[in-house]
């Protein structure tokens, strides 16, 4: 069946069942539990009897989802005006009005207890009572209230006679009903539903909705340090005519309007760039990238990047910065440097972080000196005893960079930059100002992964068209990371760049380092392979 043609049978089904409704039928009667008439893809029974009381609602002049209640206070609010402060059994005469999901329903006899629940997690009691409401309205609640459903009330906030603290209703509505019903919140929620279905996640469990609010910390806190440091905020294009600023295998699109194939970006480095050209000093961006690559626990193919570029600054001064940014971060989310992970060990960040050389850390590795000026034939064949897998596409900087992976990338477990990088592999990035075949790059490992890099930025436009032809033969080769030739890019270092040092972290990984996470419960609504 078509997603339309199945579409299509439930909205009749839904007629079917308001049409019943209107007919006087019992809510009872007015569904199919075996889907006899529509068959096995139509509402399941749980959601047929939602259906049924939304239509009686509307039957009976009542708004499932009405546009505005009358809501003066929140319910974090009032737990914290009155936590503590009330003896069992007092009441006080503070009308208040609150709304939040239905979590705990317990609906018999002439007294109901609700546990509402507020966007955060925050929680309160709320009582329906028959003597407070009058019988009529409090068999309307028992009929037509569901666990999930959104509830208005107003009412008295009191202590109940076992102390919990409480609204006792004087009048309730319905803000919204819920025709899906809620998973058990008391049995933990499995991986699937968790990303597949986020806004469940955001219900039912306290850790995702902690990532999205300490997420959003994440973000403020590196806005604010780079406010600090006087750096402006800038946006570039998501579309691009040419993919560049990174080695990353680019999605690519079609522009109705101007009839050409786009690149989503993969990297906004060229365009931020072009802003030191222009005279912005201090520049960075949090941005959404894309890159057609494979998907693990720290690689989603679209995601988020932080990137800044500081004119007359280093790899060195830009690591100093990505170190505070860091730090800062931990502080401003969790308190502290040392973060507690989600398997309940902790990391600290503070301290100094150590460094070690890319060149030297392999040579110690393999126990003989590799340098820039090690044949690609020599690199191949320690390649091929080790087992390394290696590229269609190869050269000098790729083998090394494979072989310092085998021996090390998984096992830098401590804040640890990695720096002088080979050229081949680096191509937006200055020479190194005393090691000839390197580049002045450092990428920052953290728990045995990547989570940063940084640079002294390559700002010589000769120097640049060379490294971006020697690119382009790569591509041509076959390199499907390989950038292409930007020659607007080239005319704007022609303009005069000034010296600078840039880097990039994927805030993403941030919050990966922070929390132990995979990178799928660090995004709010992760790229997943649909079910159909």
């Amino acid at each position: 069946m078509s997603t339309v043609d199945r579409a299509t049978m439930l909205l009749k089904q839904d007629a079917a069942i308001r049409e019943r409704i209107d007919q006087d039928t019992a809510l009872d009667d007015a569904i199919d539990p075996g889907n006899g008439e529509f068959g096995p893809l139509a509402h399941p029974e749980q959601v047929q009897m939602r259906v049924a009381k939304r239509a009686l609602m509307l039957k009976e002049g009542l708004q499932p989802y009405p546009v505005h209640l009358d809501v003066t206070d929140r319910i974090e609010d009032i737990r914290a005006r009155y936590d503590g402060k009330l003896a069992a059994g007092e009441e006080t005469e503070d009308m208040v009005g609150i709304a939040g999901r239905v979590l705990f329903l317990r609906n018999s006899g002439g007294l109901c207890f609700i546990q509402l629940s507020a966007g955060d997690g925050t929680k309160i009691q709320g009582m329906v009572s028959k003597r407070e409401i009058g019988a009529d309205s409090l068999k309307r609640f028992k009929q037509l209230v569901d666990l999930g459903d959104h509830l208005y009330l107003r009412g008295r906030v009191i202590a109940s006679r076992t102390g919990e603290l409480s609204v006792f209703a004087t009048e309730w509505a319905i803000a919204a009903k819920a025709l899906q019903p809620l998973p058990a919140l008391h049995k933990e929620l499995n991986d699937d539903t968790r990303i597949r279905k986020p806004y469940v996640g955001m219900i039912a469990d306290e850790r995702v909705r902690s990532m999205v609010r300490n997420r959003s910390k994440a973000v403020s806190s590196l806005r604010r340090t780079f406010d600090d440091h006087d750096f402006i905020e800038v946006e570039t294009p998501m579309l691009q005519t040419i993919h560049g600023g990174a080695a990353a295998k680019p999605f690519i699109t079609h522009m109705n309007a101007f009839d050409i194939d786009l690149y989503m970006r993969i990297a906004p480095e060229l365009f931020l760039k072009r802003c030191l050209v222009g005279g912005i000093d201090r520049v960075f961006e949090i941005n959404r990238d894309f890159r057609n690559e494979g998907v693990d626990a720290t690689h989603a193919p679209e995601f988020t990047m932080v990137e800044a570029y500081q004119a007359y600054g280093t790899y060195d001064t830009i690591a100093a910065l990505v170190k505070e940014l860091i730090q800062k971060t931990a502080k401003d989310v969790y308190g502290s440097t040392k973060v507690t992970l989600l398997d309940g060990t902790e990391y600290d960040f503070g301290g100094e972080w150590k460094q070690m050389t890319m060149y030297g850390s392999l040579s110690e590795a393999l126990g003989e000196e590799i340098t820039p000026q090690t044949t690609v034939e020599h690199l191949g064949a320690i390649a091929d005893k080790l087992g390394v897998e290696r590229d269609a596409v190869e050269n000098h900087g790729k083998l090394v960079e494979h072989l310092w992976e085998h021996f090390y990338e998984d096992k830098l477990y401590e804040p640890t930059f990695v720096r002088d990088f080979p050229v081949e592999t680096s191509p937006l990035v200055k020479a190194h100002r005393s090691k000839p075949g390197m580049v002045e790059k450092w990428d920052l490992y953290v728990r045995g992964f990547e989570l940063a890099t940084g640079y002294s930025e390559l700002n010589d436009p000769v120097v640049q068209r060379e490294r971006l032809v020697n690119q382009a033969h790569d591509a041509l080769a076959g390199d499907e990371e390989a950038m292409d030739i930007d020659e607007d890019f080239l005319e704007a270092l022609g303009v005069g760049m000034p010296p600078a040092g840039g880097m990039g972290m994927g805030v993403d990984r941030l919050l990966i380092a922070l929390t132990g996470a995979t990178i799928r419960e660090t995004i709010t609504f992760p790229l997943v392979k649909p079910l159909n």
